[in-house]
């Protein structure tokens, strides 16, 4: 299980590599896990959802992937029902989730009715995070998915369109959470691009 990355992370393995994974928002996973909130690296705990594991891997070893989805979902349906429906972390993270992480802080409490103090409390607590450390995430995600698509994009653009302060702030924070500057990133997905077969994929988080 990773948590929120502000680094790459890098797997490692010899022949094939199979994983499924399931992205939770930052506000909800430890609520809809039942762990301690926290963002002190790595620990070690013992939770029910391990028990998927043998069953997830003989389904994806037989072929059957809907089927090991289909268990997934069921797993985190079974297990929602049994949270908190907490509003105001609703509409924050959706508010959020809406403008790319743009918002300022004052604007994501409005959007959940509360005050900046309110939200930043209830926010820490559930996610481990402030607002801030998470919506600057979700703007270097959007510009990142955009110089993966488009690497000859203009980054005072992005800049200026994503509400960095200029174009020196976009590439300070890029180089923070993904180890590279934008425009080394860009080339690399250009010369990848260009390489590239008919039968390349490649994932990104949005």
């Amino acid at each position: 299980m990773v948590g929120l990355l502000n680094q790459p992370v890098h797997f490692c393995a010899q022949n094939q590599l199979e994983i499924i994974a399931i992205r939770c928002f930052p506000w909800t996973v430890f609520e809809l896990l039942g762990l301690p909130a926290g963002n002190d690296g790595v620990r070690t705990v013992e939770h029910p959802i391990a028990q998927l594991h043998a069953k997830l891997a003989k389904r994806m070893q037989a072929g059957k992937l809907d089927e090991a989805l289909a268990e997934v979902e069921q797993y985190f349906l079974n297990n929602q029902q049994e949270t908190t429906n907490n509003q105001l972390l609703s509409k924050a993270g959706g508010a959020m989730r809406a403008a790319g992480g743009t918002l300022p802080v004052s604007q994501v409490a409005a959007a959940a009715h509360a005050t900046v103090r309110t939200l930043e409390r209830r926010f820490k607590q559930a996610s481990g995070y402030t607002v801030k450390d998470v919506s600057g995430l979700m703007r270097f995600e959007q510009v990142r998915n955009h110089l993966w698509q488009h690497p000859a994009a203009s980054l005072a653009g992005l800049a200026h369109e994503l509400g960095y302060t200029d174009q020196a702030h976009l590439s300070r924070e890029f180089k923070r959470y993904s180890g590279t500057t934008p425009a080394a990133f860009a080339r690399k997905a250009q010369s990848r691009q260009q390489a590239a077969g008919p039968d390349f994929v490649a994932f990104v988080q949005a």
